[in-house]
C-alpha cells in the first residue's frame, strides 16, 4: 500500500507526496561469487506517491485538495456556521446570511440543504492512483455517520468515482430522528485527440426528518423527573414510550425529501491540433481550441412530503388554520416536480495557448411539470446566458462577467449579472478580489397559491431584486472580506404559514475576518469573527456577532504521528431566532423570544499516522450544571421550545487507501 496524506470529509486527497517509506526487495542478486545474497534498491517516491486534482462544475481551475486534521468542518456533513434543531440531520440554516441568488424556478423548501449532495458542488477528478477513502463516525444517543468515497483513471483521459454517504440520528427527544443517505456517480472523458470531451453525474438525496414541533414546556428541562430527554413530551407526533434506535428509519411525523439529477455534458472543439513526440511509440497529442460545441440535458426530480399518522386536530387548526376530520386524524401534504433541461452553448477562444480565456453565448430550455394540489401542471422557462471569461497566462488577473436572462416562461423577467475581477499584488499582500452581483428572481414556487405546501394565501407576484457587492483579501497574516447586500420585496413566512412580502429595501452589511495567531512553538489560535448587521424592522433575523476559536496544541511527533488536540469554542450574540415551521419547512420569523446561548466548548482529540486519521470530541461542555445534582443539563437553545443536546462524546476514523 502507498502512502499519502487524507483528505477532507467531501472526499478529496492532498497530493503531497509522501517520503521515506522505506526500501524495496528487488530479486535475488547474480554475483557468482554470493549468490545467496539478497540485493536491495532505493524506493522511488514518485511511484508510491499520488497525485489528485479537480474541476468544480464550470470551473477553469485545477485544485489540489487542501488537508487540515484541526478543522472539525473538514470531517462533519456541515460548517460550524450552521444552526440545526438539536439533532445531527435536522432542519437548519446559516448563522452568516446569504441571500437566494438563483434566478428562475424554486421550490422554496430548503431547511435540509446542508445535508445534500448537489450537481454545483459536484468534483470532476483526475489521478494517477485509484484511491479510496472509507470514514466512520459515532456519537451519544447512538448517532452514526458512515461515508465512502472512491476514485481512478482507468485511462488517462477517463475518471470516475462515486460519493456515498448516511446519516442515522435518533435524536435525544422524542420525535426526532433523523435518516439521510445521499450517493454521487461522477465521470469525465476526454478523446485522444481532445478535441471531444464529455461529464457525466448521478446525484440522490433521500432525507427523513421527524418533527416533533419543539418541547411543550421549555420549564421541563430542569425537572429531576425528565433526565432522560426523551421522557419530555413535544407538540407533535403523540409523544409514545420511546428509545432511540439508529436502525428504526421511519417517519411518522416529519417530512420525507427527496431528489434525482442526471447531468450529461458533451463538447466537441475546432482549433489547432499539435503534437509531441516521445519516442519511437509514443505521440503526445496537443490541441488549442479555437471553437467550442457544447450541450448539456439534465433531468431532474424532486418529491416533497411532510405527513403526520397520529396528527393532533387542535395543533393544526392553531398553528395553520387546517381543519382535521378527526381529534386524532392523518395529514398529507405532497408535491413533485419534474425538470428537463436542453442547453445549447457556443464558446469562442481568442487566445490560441490560453484556453482560460473565452467568450460564451448560449440558450436554455427549461421545461417543467409539477403534481401540485391542483393536479399535474407543465410549466417552461427560455433562458439566453453568455459569459466572458479571462485569466492572463501569467495568472496575474482573472476576470469573470456573465448573465442570464429568462426571456419567456414561467419565470419571465427574471435575469442574473455577475461580474468579479481578482489579482496577485505580491507575496506580502497576497490576493484581492472584487465582484458584484445583481440578481432579479420570481419569488420561490411556495409563496405561489398554486403550491401544495402554500395554505390559502394569495400569490406573491412581484419579484424580488437583490443587489451584492464586495471584496476580499487573502494573504499571509490575515484574510478579511466584506460584503453588502440590498433586497427589494423579499418574500417570507410571517408566521407558520402565512406568506409576507416586505415593503421596504434591507440592508445587510457583513465583515469577515480569519487569522492564524502563533502563541508559542507548539500552540495555535485559529479564530474566525463575522460582523453582521441589518435594519431594525427587517424579518431577516442574523446575531451582530459571529466567532469560531481553536487552541490547538500541534506538532509532528515519531516521524508519522500528526497530531492537534485542544479546545473549541463557538459563540454568537443573543438575536431573536427563527422559529421553526415543521409542515412547510421554513424559518419564520419572530419577535417575542431572544436566544441568549452559552458559548459552545468542545475539546478534541485529532490525530493522523500515515493515511489513518481519528478523531475524539467531547462537545457541549457548557452544558455542566449542578443544580440539580451534577449533570449536563444546561442546555442551550437553536429555536424557541428546540433545545440543543447536553454533553455529546464523538468518534471518527477516516481511512484511505492508494491502489
Amino acid at each position: 500500500m502507498s502512502v499519502l496524506i487524507l483528505s477532507h470529509s467531501s472526499g478529496q486527497v492532498n497530493d503531497e507526496i509522501i517520503k521515506g517509506i522505506g526500501n524495496r526487495v528487488s530479486g535475488i542478486g547474480s554475483n557468482t561469487s554470493r549468490k545467496d545474497t539478497i540485493n536491495f534498491v532505493h524506493r522511488d517516491d514518485r511511484k508510491d506517491s499520488i497525485s489528485i486534482s479537480y474541476k468544480s462544475m464550470d470551473s477553469i481551475r485545477n485544485v489540489s485538495p487542501v488537508n487540515s486534521i484541526n478543522d472539525f468542518d473538514t470531517y462533519f456533513s456541515v460548517p460550524s456556521t450552521f444552526q440545526y434543531l438539536g439533532n445531527h440531520g435536522a432542519a437548519g440554516y446559516s448563522l452568516v446570511y446569504a441571500p437566494n441568488m438563483k434566478a428562475g424556478w424554486d421550490a422554496g423548501l430548503h431547511a435540509f440543504d446542508g445535508y445534500r449532495y448537489t450537481l454545483e458542488s459536484t468534483k470532476f477528478y483526475k489521478t494517477n492512483r485509484p484511491y479510496t477513502e472509507l470514514g466512520y463516525q459515532i456519537a451519544s444517543g447512538k448517532e452514526q455517520m458512515i461515508r465512502a468515497f472512491h476514485t481512478q483513471n482507468p485511462r488517462p483521459n477517463w475518471n470516475f468515482g462515486f460519493d456515498y454517504r448516511l446519516i442515522s440520528a435518533p435524536g435525544f427527544f422524542v420525535t426526532q430522528n433523523t435518516n439521510h443517505k445521499n450517493y454521487r456517480l461522477f465521470s469525465n472523458y476526454q478523446g485522444k485527440r481532445k478535441r471531444y470531451a464529455a461529464w457525466f453525474a448521478l446525484v440522490g438525496n433521500t432525507l427523513k426528518n421527524s418533527e416533533n414541533g419543539g418541547i411543550k414546556s421549555d420549564s421541563l428541562l430542569y425537572d429531576l423527573n425528565h433526565k432522560k430527554r426523551f421522557s419530555i413530551p413535544v407538540n407533535l407526533g403523540a409523544a409514545s414510550p420511546f428509545e432511540p434506535n439508529p436502525f428504526n428509519s421511519s417517519v411518522n411525523t416529519g417530512n420525507i425529501y427527496k431528489d434525482f439529477t442526471f447531468f450529461l455534458r458533451q463538447a466537441y472543439d475546432i482549433g489547432k491540433k499539435d503534437s509531441i513526440i516521445i519516442n519511437d511509440s509514443t505521440t503526445e497529442y496537443l490541441f488549442y481550441p479555437k471553437l467550442r460545441i457544447q450541450y448539456t440535458f439534465s433531468y431532474g426530480t424532486y418529491d416533497y412530503l411532510f405527513k403526520d399518522l397520529m396528527a393532533d386536530s387542535v395543533i393544526y387548526k392553531s398553528w395553520y388554520n387546517i381543519i382535521l376530520n378527526k381529534a386524532t386524524d392523518t395529514l398529507q401534504v405532497h408535491e413533485k416536480w419534474r425538470i428537463i433541461i436542453n442547453d445549447f452553448v457556443l464558446i469562442q477562444f481568442p487566445e490560441t495557448k490560453n484556453p482560460a480565456q473565452f467568450i460564451l453565448a448560449g440558450a436554455r430550455v427549461e421545461n417543467f411539470r409539477g403534481e401540485l394540489k391542483r393536479g399535474p401542471t407543465n410549466y417552461y422557462n427560455l433562458v439566453l446566458h453568455g459569459e466572458y471569461r479571462n485569466k492572463t497566462r501569467n495568472k496575474r488577473w482573472d476576470i469573470l462577467a456573465k448573465g442570464e436572462f429568462y426571456l419567456n416562461g414561467l419565470n419571465s423577467g427574471d435575469y442574473n449579472a455577475y461580474t468579479t475581477i481578482g489579482t496577485y499584488l505580491n507575496k506580502h499582500w497576497g490576493d484581492i478580489r472584487l465582484f458584484f452581483n445583481n440578481v432579479n428572481r420570481s419569488p420561490s414556487f411556495i409563496y405561489s397559491n398554486a403550491s401544495t405546501f402554500n395554505f390559502g394565501n394569495p400569490g406573491i407576484s412581484k419579484k424580488e431584486n437583490i443587489i451584492s457587492f464586495g471584496a476580499e483579501a487573502q494573504n499571509p497574516f490575515i484574510s478579511l472580506a466584506f460584503k453588502d447586500h440590498f433586497i427589494t420585496n423579499l418574500a417570507y413566512f410571517r408566521d407558520y404559514y402565512h406568506t409576507a412580502q416586505s415593503a421596504n429595501v434591507i440592508n445587510i452589511l457583513q465583515v469577515f475576518a480569519s487569522k492564524k495567531i502563533k502563541l508559542n512553538r507548539k500552540v495555535n489560535w485559529y479564530t474566525d469573527a463575522i460582523v453582521q448587521q441589518t435594519n431594525g424592522s427587517s424579518p431577516v433575523k442574523i446575531p451582530l456577532l459571529f466567532t469560531r476559536n481553536r487552541f490547538a496544541f500541534e506538532g509532528v511527533y515519531y516521524k508519522n504521528l500528526n497530531l492537534s488536540t485542544g479546545i473549541e469554542i463557538r459563540y454568537y450574540t443573543p438575536y431573536k431566532a427563527y422559529n421553526y415551521s415543521p409542515v412547510i419547512g421554513q424559518f419564520v420569523p419572530q419577535d417575542t423570544f431572544k436566544l441568549k446561548n452559552l458559548p459552545d466548548i468542545a475539546a478534541f482529540f485529532h490525530f493522523r499516522i500515515k493515511t489513518f486519521t481519528a478523531y475524539i470530541r467531547a462537545e457541549n461542555l457548557n452544558t455542566v450544571s449542578f443544580a440539580n445534582g451534577f449533570g449536563f443539563t444546561n442546555n442551550n437553545f437553536a429555536a424557541p421550545h428546540y433545545p440543543t443536546p447536553g454533553m455529546i462524546i464523538r468518534f471518527g476514523i477516516l481511512w484511505g487507501f492508494v491502489n
